[in-house]
């Protein structure tokens, strides 16, 4: 019995530890808020979004989408965003590592009255897991990402992971 009821615990530690998907982890972590887009509606749409990045400074400096907008998400400047944002119909798509933190930046400009914003499912790292490029600082493609902490770059499979 003792035996049994060590095997039962052993399980339910490690199952609560590790998110067998990257649904599960955003389900874990989002309110579902925010409509996904996928990377693959993205790259087919022809409407050309407006695409902000909701990572640190640092994260962004390593890499990004192309034409991405640094809004950062600790010191996210809600005010700043939206006069850089006049047209609250526009197509904007938010990004960061996986999803989690640009829910929450998405949120703020859906209360501001934005009606068509989405979070990019699977965030940069997704991106970058489907062989799509990069850009550094100097707009040069890059096969670098920031990937915010050890248990986060689990979620990226190609690229070169960066950590500070």
């Amino acid at each position: 019995m003792k035996t049994l009821l060590f095997y039962i615990c052993v399980i339910c530690t490690f199952s609560s530890f590790s998110q067998d998907t990257l649904a599960e982890l955003l389900d874990k972590h989002n309110k579902n808020s925010i409509p996904y887009i996928s990377i693959e509606e993205l790259t087919e749409n022809n409407t050309e979004p407006i695409l902000l990045d909701a990572r640190e400074l640092e994260e962004y400096n390593v890499s990004h989408l192309k034409n991405a907008i640094h809004v950062g998400f600790n010191k996210f400047d809600l005010k700043k965003t939206t006069k850089q944002l006049p047209n609250k119909q526009q197509f904007i798509v938010i990004y960061c590592s996986l999803g989690i933190r640009s829910e929450d930046i998405a949120e703020k400009l859906k209360k501001e009255g934005y009606t068509n914003v989405y979070n990019l499912y699977g965030g940069i790292f997704e991106w970058k897991n489907n062989d799509l490029p990069l850009f550094n600082l100097k707009d040069e493609e890059t096969h670098n990402v920031h990937v915010f902490s050890k248990i986060w770059s689990t979620w990226l499979t190609k690229g070169i992971k960066i950590y500070e």
